[in-house]
């Protein structure tokens, strides 16, 4: 095997699968195995070179899947562990690798230990896997501290007993104990579960999050509310101990396991401490997705993820949109605003030019393609999928939406299940099937011109635009890795080249010009386009809101 080979993570595309909404294979209106093992040639042929899949471990979805209430086998409704060892097979051999996800945080509250903790006594066995304590106040009728849900409200439940327990997000997310030596072996025993199976990486679910404070203090703004390391749970230096041993487990496999981090640190130098060299290989650079669509705040942005990242050996991995995320051509239909958020509910009150969003969404998706490191796309990106952003309220299944005391839509937006055939029920969801049940979250009319099968009937689709990145991308020497040189360039521009690190004959001559200003800029006079998000001007200019990849 070759260090490239072994290194694949390094500049490697993944593609993100949210399974329940991806492709439905057995007809009942849900994604499952079936519908993903179907549309592998699909993924194949776009050109990526792994997946990501969302948990599709068994729970009961009150959090789309992230409240896991077994880890080592495969929710029903979704298919069983042999048809996931045989995806796992037949994405190998289309030389896709398979990462899964892992949720170390929480478990279920349907978790089999977790319902043996409420059937205990307090101060028993079963407990300590968990945080309970006693409440606060006359009878501890008062929450433990002042620590609030993600979601909203109070981060605490009490129990008929009268002791209360943590969850840092939903009521049915309980905080597991990771001073715990018994939780930290079972995670252990899920990685190599799914190592052994076939599984070539995972991606860590909040995980600059899983260890507490054990004096489990209030939050003081000013005091212990920032993430340096003395957050009572967020960004704690001893997380970094779980991750050196779950870098040992990595490392007893041949080729070593791979890992993603989800942490959302804003900090990149807090960041690439998850990256050091007996840790974590890579953790998504989120300070680029939240960026504005301005030339200075994306390349602000993206040297400061470089240059954390490269300090500890590292490649940065870039995203736009992802499953807890409004989708980029929603946020950047809307006014750049530097700050304003990621979530449809940051965004929702702006006003919004569709048509500009996917302008812009396609001219930042050949802005992160040129970008040294690994990538993540997000299913349906490569449709030109916009934010879902008037789901009726009934249907909102997102528990934030609960949790937010319905002053928040949350998430489900971007989870709409994919289009697949324009002119078949629910938009060819239910592959194959000529008179499936409506899907689990409803397709907009709108989804018809970003079916796959339209997509495919226009050469100048999205779905086009992003196979042809991409076997650029994979056949350009200088986009396999190497370094980042911003070259000089007007106003409102960000023009980048790319060399690679063994200095290949010919490779010094690719460049990126991303015109993020209102006017057209002309290109360089020796310039051979190779590919542009969207047409030159009748004068050869590279229009507004437009990437051109260049070949001197």
């Amino acid at each position: 095997m070759t260090a490239h080979e072994q290194d694949w993570w390094r500049n490697a595309v993944v593609y993100q699968v949210y399974i329940r909404s991806f492709a439905d294979g057995i007809g009942d209106g849900t994604g499952d195995i079936a519908g993903l093992h179907a549309k592998l040639d699909h993924l194949a042929r776009l050109g990526v070179d792994a997946i990501w899949i969302n948990p599709w471990y068994p729970s009961p979805l009150a959090d789309g899947g992230y409240d896991v209430a077994d880890y080592r086998a495969i929710n029903p409704m979704f298919g069983d562990t042999a048809q996931a060892e045989a995806l796992i097979a037949a994405a190998h051999e289309r030389d896709i690798r398979v990462l899964l996800d892992i949720v170390p945080n929480h478990h279920s509250s349907d978790h089999a230990w977790f319902r043996r903790a409420l059937a205990a006594a307090p101060g028993s066995r079963e407990r300590e896997r968990y945080v309970f304590r006693d409440g606060r106040g006359p009878g501890g009728a008062e929450p433990p501290n002042n620590w609030e849900s993600m979601f909203g409200g109070p981060a605490w439940e009490r129990v008929p007993d009268g002791q209360w327990y943590l969850h840092l997000f939903d009521v049915t997310q309980p905080d597991v104990n990771w001073a715990d030596p018994e939780v930290r072996e079972d995670f252990a025993t899920t990685l190599r579960f799914w190592f052994d199976r076939g599984v070539d990486g995972f991606r860590i679910d909040v995980a600059n999050s899983m260890l507490k404070d054990p004096e489990l203090p209030d939050l003081v703004p000013g005091v212990n509310d920032v993430q340096d390391g003395g957050h009572p749970y967020l960004d704690r230096e001893d997380v970094h101990a779980v991750y050196r041993s779950w870098r040992e487990i990595a490392e007893d496999y041949d080729p070593p396991k791979v890992y993603v981090a989800e942490a959302w640190v804003p900090d990149p130098e807090r960041l690439a401490r998850y990256l050091r060299p007996d840790e974590l290989q890579t953790a998504f650079s989120f300070n680029f997705l939240t960026a504005a669509w301005i030339a200075e705040d994306l390349r602000r942005n993206i040297d400061d993820a470089i240059a954390e990242n490269t300090a500890v050996g590292a490649p940065a991995t870039w995203v736009l949109s992802n499953h807890d995320v409004c989708r980029h051509p929603s946020r950047l239909a809307r006014t750049p605003e530097a700050g304003r958020g990621w979530s449809l509910d940051d965004v929702v009150d702006l006003p919004a030019d569709p048509e500009l969003g996917l302008r812009r969404a396609r001219a930042a998706a050949l802005l992160m393609l040129a970008l040294p490191g690994t990538v993540y796309l997000y299913q349906g990106e490569e449709f030109g999928l916009p934010e879902v952003e008037d789901l009726p309220e009934k249907l909102l299944d997102d528990p934030t939406w609960e949790r937010s005391g319905h002053t928040r839509r949350g998430r489900d937006g971007c989870r709409v299940p994919l289009p697949w055939a324009a002119g078949e029920p629910s938009f060819g969801f239910s592959l194959g099937h000529p008179d499936p049940p409506a899907p689990w979250l409803p397709q907009p009319e709108v989804f018809a011109r970003h079916a796959a099968d339209a997509q495919e009937a226009d050469p100048d689709s999205v779905l086009h635009l992003y196979r042809d990145a991409l076997t650029l991308r994979r056949a350009h020497p200088a986009l396999g890795g190497g370094t980042l040189t911003w070259q000089d360039s007007l106003e409102g521009t960000l023009a980048l080249s790319r060399t690679s690190d063994d200095g290949a004959e010919g490779d010094a001559g690719f460049t990126a010009l991303v015109n993020v200003s209102s006017a057209p800029v002309s290109l360089p006079e020796d310039a051979e386009v190779m590919l542009t998000s969207a047409p030159l001007t009748h004068r050869g200019e590279l229009p507004a809101d437009t990437t051109a990849w260049l070949r001197h």
